[in-house]
């Protein structure tokens, strides 16, 4: 059976990334950024391997895109992400003028809902899709860090 190409289709494949993530040691969080319905960007964090606090999933999926479409602003672009995105990769997204935010699980502390950070005035967001597999994958890979240490 051939899936739609829906909300819960795309986030299927940022939980892919997100799995890479987790296999990596890294925060299991993983973005998508799709366009005609096409996934043109794919990651995952990187903050680790990178030791860079910025190399968030979305962060590096909006530089990706970028790089794919030859310009900064990511128009008729959706982002796909596992994880409500923070103050930093919501700021980010504002001047990306991305159309469409689309994030699993919420982040009731650090998530740019939370903290009421602003998105572009264009930007539509939506959450909630898929989340109980975010949380439970984010979940894990702290429990398991916990037991580590």
């Amino acid at each position: 059976m051939i899936e739609p190409f829906d909300d819960a289709y795309f986030m299927k494949r940022a939980l892919m990334e997100a799995e890479t993530a987790y296999e990596l040691g890294e925060i299991p969080v993983g973005a998508v950024v799709v366009a005609n319905n096409t996934i043109i960007a794919r990651a995952h964090n990187l903050t680790e391997r990178l030791t860079d606090v910025t190399a968030h999933a979305e962060m590096q999926a909006i530089t990706a895109a970028a790089n794919y479409l030859g310009g900064k602003y990511l128009h008729k672009c959706t982002l796909y992400v596992t994880l409500e995105p923070c103050q930093m990769c919501a700021g980010a997204l504002y001047w990306s003028q991305i159309d469409r935010v689309v994030y699993g699980a919420a982040d009731a502390q650090r998530g740019c809902m939370a903290m009421g950070t602003k998105l572009h005035p264009k930007t539509k967001i939506e959450g909630g899709v898929l989340a109980e597999q975010g949380e439970r994958l984010l979940k894990r890979f702290f429990v398991e860090k916990r037991n580590l240490n």
